[in-house]
């Protein structure tokens, strides 16, 4: 067995080692999850920590790991009563992302159930981890159905195997630990509140950190053992510290005016429900023990907030987590245990020229005035030639503008493709999934997950005489088994081509433009899918965002996007095509969505027109579903891009229409719209 890397031995990231070295003696904290950039200790610090957790007592051949001291009474191996005990290590147990739901919750035999009546059960993952850690790598890829059996054993403690009426219940309760890059995508808000505390990690920039780091792990990778060794002394100070801590901890006093400062720290913040000030409490308590003392102090709430509540206040996925640190001191400071009885008397102008609400001078109290260089670019453009595209003075190259910032995003319905997909599990377009109704049934390929119990029975009926039945019981045989066919939603991927070239460059304009993309994409990470993002301007079109399912990220290059120069659209198209080429052969069963935004101008390249039509033309051919969104404004209307969406066999939308109703209606024809098209041709 390998020898884990010493936990000591980790340098720097001290608020990583600090919070799981507070669940290690408080469990009742909650777990943490480690977001940050590859390469930073992540997985090395958390599987490090499962050496200096204190050993665990067990009933012995338990597959379920009761207490001795308090056994479960519902244990499928019990009942255990004077069963002796055994002492062992505490379990770290790590989940993969493409685990199954048998192999997370366990399995029963259903063959044995229904023909015996008995629960033959193999125990999976979560028994594995009962009073362990379970570790999650990359938690937010983890599938949506996993992610729900494990809000619901973190919530009640324990696990539930149902199969057609048979079902079994054993205990769990663990240390949930998650490491994630938020650069692949968020977390479910409900998966995010049960993590009790969050930790950001980067790596150093300080040379001689990075120099440490390089020369520790080069030693171990060496001779893992003697590296080990030589931290040996240090590991057993932790291992003792935590065992102290832990004997110390029901010592702990939480007074008044901790609580309150808790209570009040959590109203500032607005965080959401009261899960916040609970694992705040058990937070401050385990700092207190973990220093040594026997009371809470305010440096111990303040320590626990700056844990407990970054990820409890993001509304939604574009806000970066964090909290306002001076925010937290002026409301330690304000409900502290030396603040005067009486409150101060109020600030005679708390709206004044320095001030507003918020604090701060800098808030959104006065709207921003308007650029007269707008006007003049809306009235330039409707006869077809926009300021940036128009050529410099002195005949050089056309100007690029500046990013713009986006308008305010909006409620859009649901986009789907049309058909009957077999994706990843989400929840846009209908799809083949291991949850949801009940269609049919098949023969099962592999172990049987999901049996269809009046299918299994209609085929094992004929055959009772021939077998001998002669008893109540069904003499079913494996090849009586069917497994229901299901119908759920899948995700998919939206792939976004815009048009950032200079007659989308008015601010007003490519303001709407990029708020309705914004709004998409929180669409988009509502339902679960990958987005991507490809812009085309000046003489090329790129890849802004490969396909990922982080939509913060879609929306940070969104905002960052500069315009101007001239519109090669064949190149936007062509490289949308490679583009979902590549994605067909990574994960051919995620169905893609093209959504296109412009006004319908191509102005690059030789014949650029009919190249555009011809790049057009290849998505048409591959059934792709597509949407354009006409940004064509002005009083003069040219019917671009709706020709465009007629050469993709897809639907077009102007930018008021997708505002008010926005894509939901128009995509669900869009079968109907490619069959059409193909029979014209």
């Amino acid at each position: 067995m390998a020898v884990p890397y010493p936990f000591s031995a980790v340098v720097g990231q001290d608020d990583l080692r600090l919070a799981l070295l507070l669940n290690a003696v408080s469990p009742a904290v909650g777990g943490v999850l480690v977001r940050g950039e590859k390469g930073t200790a992540k997985s090395t610090a958390v599987r490090a920590l499962s050496t200096l957790m204190p050993s665990v007592a067990v009933v012995p051949g338990c597959r379920f790991s009761c207490d001795p001291a308090a056994p479960d009474p519902q244990c499928p191996d019990g009942p255990h009563a004077a069963a002796g005990q055994v002492e062992r290590p505490a379990r770290t147990v790590e989940l993969p992302v493409g685990a199954s739901e048998d192999r997370l919750v366990g399995a029963l035999d259903i063959e044995r159930a229904l023909a015996e009546g008995v629960k033959a059960f193999e125990p999976g993952l979560l028994a594995d981890a009962h009073r362990g850690i379970l570790y999650v790598d990359e938690v937010n890829l983890l599938h949506d159905h996993l992610v729900d059996l494990l809000l619901d054993a973190a919530a009640m403690g324990a696990s539930y195997v149902e199969r057609e009426g048979v079902s079994v219940r054993h205990a769990a309760r663990f240390l949930l630990v998650g490491t994630m890059n938020p650069e692949e995508g968020e977390l479910r808000p409900q998966l995010l509140d049960r993590f009790g505390l969050t930790v950001e990690v980067a790596a150093s920039r300080e040379p001689a950190q990075r120099v440490e780091v390089v020369k520790r792990r080069l030693a171990y990778d060496d001779a893992p053992d003697a590296f080990a060794a030589r931290w040996a002394g240090e590991e057993a100070e932790v291992r003792a510290r935590i065992v102290a801590a832990r004997a110390l901890l029901p010592e702990v006093r939480l007074g008044d005016d901790a609580l309150t400062q808790i209570a009040a720290t959590c109203a500032a913040f607005e965080v959401d429900g009261m899960r916040a000030d609970i694992v705040m409490a058990r937070t401050a308590t385990a700092l207190a023990a973990w220093a040594g003392r026997t009371e809470v102090l305010s440096e111990d709430v303040r320590q626990a907030a700056l844990l407990a509540l970054p990820h409890r206040r993001r509304r939604n996925p574009f806000d970066a987590p964090g909290l306002d640190e001076d925010k937290l001191d002026e409301t330690l400071d304000e409900f502290g245990p030396d603040r005067p009885d009486d409150d101060p008397e109020p600030d005679p102008e708390p709206n004044g020229p320095d001030g507003g609400p918020d604090g701060g001078g800098g808030g959104g109290g006065v709207p921003p005035q308007g650029d007269p260089a707008d006007d003049g670019g809306a009235a330039q453009e409707s006869s077809g030639e926009s300021p940036a595209e128009a050529p410099a003075p002195g005949g050089g190259a056309p100007r690029e503008q500046r990013a713009v910032s986006a308008g305010e995003p909006f409620r859009t319905k649901m986009l789907s493709v049309p058909g009957l997909g077999e994706g990843a599990a989400g929840r846009r377009s209908r799809a083949r999934t291991e949850h949801g109704r009940t269609t049919g049934s098949v023969r099962p390929r592999g172990n049987l997950t999901k049996l269809h119990l009046a299918a299994t029975v209609q085929a094992a009926a004929p055959h009772q005489r021939a077998r001998g039945r002669s008893g109540p019981g069904l003499v079913v045989r494996r090849d009586d088994l069917r497994q229901a066919t299901r119908e759920g939603r899948e995700g998919n991927l939206v792939l976004f081509v815009v048009d950032a070239s200079g007659s989308m460059a008015a601010r007003k304009r490519m303001g709407a433009v990029k708020g309705a993309v914004l709004s998409l994409l929180l669409d988009a990470y509502q339902r679960r899918d990958k987005v991507g993002l490809v812009t085309f301007r000046g003489s090329g079109a790129e890849v802004a965002l490969p396909p990922t399912s982080s939509v913060d990220a879609a929306a940070a290059r969104l905002e960052s996007l500069p315009t101007g120069g001239r519109t090669p659209l064949a190149a936007g198209l062509l490289k949308a095509h490679e583009v979902l080429r590549v994605e067909r052969l990574r994960d051919p069963a995620r169905r893609p969505l093209l959504v296109v935004v412009t006004d319908g101008r191509a102005t690059g390249g030789p014949e650029p027109v009919q190249l555009a039509g011809r790049a057009a033309g290849l998505h048409a051919a591959e059934g792709t579903a597509s949407v354009v969104v006409d940004c064509e404004s002005g009083l003069v209307r040219l019917g671009l891009a709706r020709e465009l969406a007629t050469r993709l066999g897809g639907q077009a939308v102007t930018l008021d229409e997708l505002r008010a109703d926005s894509l939901a209606g128009l995509v669900k024809d869009v079968q109907g719209t490619n069959t059409t098209s193909r029979r014209a041709a």
